[in-house]
């Protein structure tokens, strides 16, 4: 599994692609943000995108430009308002 890496606000966070296969699997997807405080506290933001490129669900976060891939995250929601996530708490 493809996994990307960024620093938002001093914060680092891991990006990869979740959720279940669909019919419109190649139309949109699913990326989760994952980051881990000092205490080992886990927070979890999701945002979804249409791959432009390749239509392969790890190829298509590996070839996300940087830029991108930030303002994903800046467009992310809570994992408690995701049922991707299970509207985790």
């Amino acid at each position: 599994m493809i996994e990307r890496h960024l620093t938002v606000e001093g914060t680092a966070w891991s990006a990869s692609i979740v959720g279940r296969v669909t019919p419109y699997d190649k139309d949109e997807l699913s990326v989760v943000f994952t980051s881990r405080d000092a205490q080992g506290r886990t927070a979890r933001r999701i945002s979804r995108f249409s791959p432009q490129g390749t239509r392969s669900r790890a190829q298509a976060l590996d070839e996300l430009p940087e830029s991108d891939l930030a303002m994903l995250f800046r467009q992310s929601q809570p994992d408690w308002t995701s049922p991707e996530l299970n509207y985790a708490r």
